[in-house]
């Protein structure tokens, strides 16, 4: 059985009569005879009663075009949904952001963009660490991300540079420190600092370290946490301060201070990222969105 065979069926049925399928469907009339009379010798069963009145479906008939019908429509929306596949316009896509980066500016309009462009598409956002991400696309659970990166990326990976943040200083209103005077490294010798474990991001953290000696300050480690979010929550409850990504200043914490630093200057590279060899169309479709933003 081939599917025009559920096409002429369905001409007969509805028209009950050869003659009208027959131009409907554009073959003969002797041809969609024999086709009718090969189905329902397949099928085992009369799908029509023949009488000098036309054709009328049997009992038989009548199921078999409901289902003839529901297949055929099954078949059409399943070549809808292939070509939408193709084009990036359906499937599923899930994409990764260091949280602060996807507060304000260009990575929240990206996905913004993205989601008026491909409506149809599951699109699932991850927040994740920069290292954290990388290693969920070598695993295939991740589709791509923006990440900040401090080495040259692996061969694999394919990268579209995006912008730079830097880093400012986050203390505790409790301190009162003014607002308006960039602070200088070496007069926060000895204040309490809250980071991250150097395991979260090793090559971030040297980097850190290193700015602050050269300019005269050796933090004051007192407590470590894993992300910035928590690093700002302490810094609210007065724990210490700590040196964060600018991004942050999109969403300052009620309980701490933003400040300038006179002499620490880190620049934090955004990119997009993802496995060259990913042929995700959602995702191509996603890059597409990314080359026309920048």
């Amino acid at each position: 059985m081939e599917l025009r065979h559920l096409r002429y069926f369905i001409a007969v049925a509805e028209h009950e009569s050869v003659r009208l399928a027959s131009k409907r469907v554009h073959i003969t009339q002797p041809a969609i005879s024999r086709q009718i009379q090969f189905l329902e010798e397949e099928l085992g069963v009369a799908l029509f009663d023949r009488g000098p009145r036309g054709l009328r479906l049997t009992a038989a008939g009548a199921h078999y075009l409901v289902e003839a019908r529901r297949l055929l429509a099954q078949l059409e929306a399943a070549g809808r949904s292939v070509k939408l596949i193709a084009a990036g316009l359906q499937g599923r896509l899930r994409i990764g952001f260091v949280e602060n980066a996807g507060w304000d500016g260009l990575v929240p309009e990206l996905f913004s963009r993205f989601q008026r462009e491909a409506p149809g598409v599951q699109f699932e956002l991850a927040p994740l660490n920069t290292p954290m991400q990388l290693e969920e696309m070598e695993d295939g659970t991740l589709d791509g991300g923006f990440v900040y990166l401090f080495e040259p990326p692996p061969a694999n990976l394919a990268t579209v540079p995006l912008l730079d943040h830097g880093v400012t200083l986050a203390v505790p209103r409790a301190w009162g420190l003014p607002a308006d005077v960039p602070m200088r490294a070496r007069d926060l010798a000895g204040r309490p600092f809250v980071t991250f474990p150097r395991s979260i991001y090793p090559a971030y953290y040297d980097l850190l370290l290193s700015a602050c000696r050269q300019a005269g300050l050796t933090l004051n480690v007192v407590q470590e946490v894993s992300t910035e979010a928590a690093i700002l929550s302490l810094v609210s409850a007065g724990i210490g301060a700590a040196i964060v990504n600018s991004a942050n200043r999109a969403r300052p914490p009620a309980r701490a201070q933003f400040l300038d630093l006179a002499d620490v200057s880190i620049r934090l590279p955004l990119s997009f990222a993802c496995l060259s060899e990913n042929a995700n169309p959602a995702l191509i479709r996603f890059r597409t969105v990314i080359t026309a933003a920048l």
